[in-house]
């Protein structure tokens, strides 16, 4: 496998995936469509309304690993939330304004959950505050919003399945590998962490079935992680990035057939190239390394530009370009939000030496 080029698509699989090369085209074309009306509107009649946030309220908070917490969010009204499938996120904008993306870890084949979301989030004490105020201050009965669910890293039910969880990975691969029990798959997960009491959910696992839950502490080598993939399985990966270039590095040699995985953060700055970003026409011009991306360099003097999946998918740290020329590597935005100056810095960069102006 090449890890000089960056992968076909973001979810970093090794080659392309039939069906999710359709899902992306579909996602590609339905944006544009629906941006524009299928039908002409009768005039005098009003715009379609956009879809409101969810409104949610902390039914549960406990303490389940050394450092993470599981929240339960309901309905403040009581009632079902809008369904979901294995994989899927929340977009959380919590009570401070700040936006984080979380898995979810129930079970949404389960009725007994339709009136529930179950996240789990891990203390990060030097991250960007938004697990602290989880931890601290998201008691029962705090009130918040959400987008509705969204999947970037769909379960897609193959016949064998092989889930690699690093940490708090888990989160989105336990709902698959409920899925993987129910319809009677070849399956096998593998959970990672640093110590037995890191890692959450293991009562949960084990009651699936022992025989196919495997837990090592330490740091995994490849052998460890892609030895019980059986021939032509899928794999599927969420873990910090150490984990996720260990099974990339070793994946051709497996007998494994697909990759699939989601990281926690930022991927690999790959062909990176120095450029510049200014702060409106008149405002300071900051230096961006090879190594890193636009957005650190403005969070460091914008600590307040909100942020969330430092991917370029949720689109929170759209920005505006006043001049220059971008390399846009978002696969949120369109080419009409594009011309019109957006601009997610988060992944998006420059020609070397070119200065980007922003609008902030």
């Amino acid at each position: 496998m090449d890890l000089t080029t960056p992968p076909p698509d973001l979810y970093g699989r090794p080659g392309p995936d039939p069906f999710m090369r359709r899902v992306t085209a579909f996602g590609d074309w339905y944006p544009k469509v629906m941006g524009r009306p299928l039908l002409r509107r009768r005039p005098g009649l009003p715009a379609p309304r956009p879809t409101p946030p969810l409104q949610l309220a902390v039914s549960g908070h406990r303490l389940i690993a050394t450092d993470v917490v599981e929240l339960r969010l309901a309905a403040p009204s009581g009632g079902p939330l809008p369904a979901w499938q294995p994989g899927a996120r929340l977009l959380l904008t919590l009570p401070s304004g700040r936006e984080r993306h979380y898995s979810l870890c129930g079970d949404p084949a389960d009725p007994a959950g339709a009136d529930t979301y179950r996240i789990a989030v891990r203390r990060i004490a030097d991250g960007g505050g938004g697990s602290r105020e989880i931890h601290d201050d998201l008691h029962v009965g705090a009130r918040l919003t959400a987008r509705r669910p969204r999947n970037g890293f769909a379960f897609c039910g193959e016949p064998a399945v092989l889930l690699l969880a690093g940490g708090i990975g888990i989160t989105p691969l336990l709902p698959m590998a409920r899925e993987a029990q129910r319809r009677g798959l070849d399956w096998h997960l593998i959970h990672a962490g640093r110590s037995a009491d890191s890692m959450p959910f293991g009562d949960e696992l084990r009651a699936l079935d022992p025989k196919r839950v495997t837990f090592l502490t330490g740091v995994p080598s490849a052998a460890d992680l892609l030895a019980r993939a059986p021939k032509g399985a899928a794999v599927y990966c969420c873990g910090p990035a150490p984990m996720l270039a260990v099974v990339q590095s070793a994946f051709d040699a497996s007998p494994a057939r697909a990759l699939h995985f989601e990281r926690f953060g930022a991927a690999p700055i790959l062909g990176g190239r120095p450029f510049a970003v200014q702060l409106g026409a008149d405002g300071p011009r900051l230096e961006v390394p090879a190594e890193r991306s636009a957005l650190d360099v403005l969070r460091e003097a914008r600590p307040e530009l909100p942020y969330s999946c430092h991917q370029g998918f949720c689109g929170t740290c759209r920005v505006q370009l006043r001049s220059g020329t971008p390399e846009h590597r978002d696969r949120r935005l369109t080419e009409e939000e594009r011309a019109a100056g957006a601009l997610l810095p988060c992944v998006s960069r420059a020609p070397e030496g070119e200065t980007l102006v922003l609008d902030l």
